[in-house]
């Protein structure tokens, strides 16, 4: 059974994480794209603002599709770390803890099961 509870892990953190990354690179499920996530990044003083969205964008999609493929399972929990270091560091950890007030919270969660599952492995339920 731990086999198919990381397989579920990966898949629902993996893919949720990729379809973040869409939202910034293609403006996909209601994101806004490379220009209006680099033209928001920008208003908050992270600069250039479309080379940041494309570079968020990238090691979310590619961090989140190898966490949930389980394919060089360390490099995509590393990329959904990264992402969510530099969230805290430029968005979140001002506004406290709690997610309801803008927090790391989320963030928080996600480094914690991207660390364990890359501590554990993928699992026996791998694309190789």
């Amino acid at each position: 059974m731990a086999n198919l509870g990381l397989l579920l892990i990966r898949l629902v953190v993996g893919l949720i994480f990729a379809a973040h990354g869409t939202q910034k690179l293609f403006g996909w499920f209601g994101g806004h794209g490379l220009k209006g996530t680099g033209g928001w990044l920008e208003s908050i003083g992270i600069r250039p603002g479309v080379l940041m969205a494309f570079l968020a964008g990238a090691g979310e999609l590619v961090g989140g599709l190898l966490f949930a493929a389980g394919t060089f399972t360390w490099l995509g929990a590393a990329l959904i770390v990264i992402t969510m270091l530099v969230a805290i560091f430029s968005v979140h950890g001002k506004n406290g803890f709690w997610v309801t007030s803008g927090g790391i919270e989320y963030n928080v969660i996600l480094i914690a099961i991207a660390v364990g599952v890359a501590l554990v492995g993928p699992g026996a339920y791998v694309l190789v």
